[in-house]
C-alpha cells in the first residue's frame, strides 16, 4: 500500500524553520527531525588547510521516509519551501548552530556559504565540488574549527548533513501528488537550456507533454 505523503512548509509564525544542521554518519528519520539519506547529503572535505566541508542540506520534491509510532509516511518540501527555509535559517542567525547525530551540541562549526542551485551546468556545486546537485537544491559550506570533529570528518565518522527544524504540514492526496510533482518538475526542466539537456531529460519532457495532452 502506498504511503501517505505530507508536504512540509513554513508559515509566518514563530517556531517554524531550520534551527541547526547536524553532522551525521547515517542520516535517518527520527520522530522530531527531518533528515535525508546519506547518498543524497554526503559531503566531502574540500581542503585540509581551509577545513571546510560542502554538501546538499535539503532537496526539493524528494520523498523522505518518516515514522511516528506505527504510522509510516513520506514528507516532501517544495522548491519554494527549500528556498524560504535556507533564507530564514540565515536571517534567524542560526549559522553557528550545529549538532552531532542530532544529540550533542557542537561548537566550532559554522555555515560560511549558503546557496540555492539555479543553473545545474554552471553551479559550483557540480563544476567545482561534483555534488551531483539539481535545480533548487540547498547547498552549504561549513567551516570546522573543532579539532575533534574535523578528525572525525576525515576518518569517516560523519558522512553528511541533516537538518533540524520545525515545519507546518499538510497531507497531499494521492491524485494531487502526481499533479504537484509533475508541475514542479516541468518548471525545473524548462529552466535548462535546450543545448544542455541530456537524453534522459529530453525524454522526460516529452513524457510530461504527452501526459498533459491526455
Amino acid at each position: 500500500m502506498a504511503l501517505d505523503t505530507i508536504e512540509l512548509f513554513i508559515e509566518d509564525k514563530e517556531g517554524d524553520g531550520i534551527k541547526a544542521i547536524s553532522f551525521v554518519k547515517d542520516p535517518a528519520i527520527e520522530e522530531n527531525w527531518i533528515a535525508l539519506s546519506k547518498q543524497t547529503v554526503a559531503f566531502k572535505s574540500i581542503d585540509d588547510e581551509k577545513r571546510v566541508v560542502v554538501g546538499i542540506a535539503l532537496k526539493p520534491n524528494m520523498e523522505i521516509f518518516r515514522r511516528k509510532g506505527d504510522y509510516e509516511f513520506n514528507v516532501i518540501f517544495s522548491a519554494e519551501t527549500v528556498k524560504k527555509a535556507s533564507h530564514l535559517y540565515l536571517k534567524s542567525l542560526n549559522s553557528n548552530n550545529a549538532t552531532l547525530e542530532h544529540e550533542k551540541d557542537a561548537t566550532g562549526l559554522s555555515v560560511v556559504e549558503s546557496w540555492i542551485v539555479e543553473d545545474i551546468a554552471n553551479d559550483k556545486a557540480n563544476g567545482v565540488y561534483n555534488l551531483g546537485a539539481e535545480l533548487g537544491d540547498w547547498c552549504v559550506m561549513m567551516r570546522v574549527d573543532n579539532d575533534e570533529v574535523w578528525k572525525e570528518v576525515k576518518d569517516g565518522t560523519y558522512l553528511g548533513f541533516s537538518i533540524e527544524g520545525a515545519f507546518s504540514d499538510r497531507k497531499i492526496e494521492a491524485s494531487k501528488q502526481d499533479e504537484v510533482m509533475t508541475e514542479e518538475r516541468a518548471e525545473e526542466l524548462l529552466l535548462i537550456p535546450t543545448e544542455e539537456l541530456t537524453e534522459e531529460q529530453a525524454k522526460e519532457i516529452l513524457d510530461l507533454i504527452t501526459a498533459s495532452l491526455k
